[in-house]
């Protein structure tokens, strides 16, 4: 079952790298640190927020203290030009998806604090793709306010 388990998250976490990777080298590079609104963060902003989010679940579920925690990625100007962003973001689910297999089954259901709350571990990693999804969904208006078609949402 674990081996299985295992295989699905990893499985998950390179199709939603895949799917950021897409996104971030889709966008013309001029246009990375466009907010649709001043309220938002730009569309770089938001990849490293995600980034930043993946490292925060990925320590409550491995236990492990985040090595961005307090660093404030979204605010670093360095990491909006486009080799660093990528960078920055790809490690981010690459660290999840190599770690994953250091979990086993049993690990995977044990409860775990997560912010305020206690959850399975395995259900963080399925909050972490929610947040991911829900992010990158709003890049997705930075591609149509500047006429440009996003890419597919590798939804499967």
């Amino acid at each position: 079952m674990a081996d299985n388990q295992t295989a699905l998250l990893i499985k998950e976490w390179e199709r939603a790298r895949a799917g950021a990777e897409e996104f971030i080298t889709a966008m013309p590079d001029e246009k990375l640190s466009f907010r649709p609104v001043p309220e938002v963060l730009s569309f770089a902003g938001q990849f490293l927020h995600i980034a930043e989010a993946n490292y925060l679940f990925a320590s409550a579920a491995f236990g492990v203290e985040s090595p961005y925690k307090g660093k404030n990625a979204e605010e670093n100007p360095e990491l909006e030009a486009k080799p660093a962003l990528l960078e920055f973001v790809l490690a981010s689910y690459a660290f999840i998806a190599t770690n994953i297999p250091s979990l086993s089954s049993d690990a995977l259901a044990e409860d775990v604090n997560l912010f305020k709350l206690r959850m399975p571990r395995h259900l963080i990693f399925s909050k972490a793709l929610e947040h991911h999804a829900h992010h990158r969904g709003q890049t997705a208006v930075c591609f149509r306010l500047h006429g440009l078609k996003p890419p597919s949402k590798r939804l499967f």
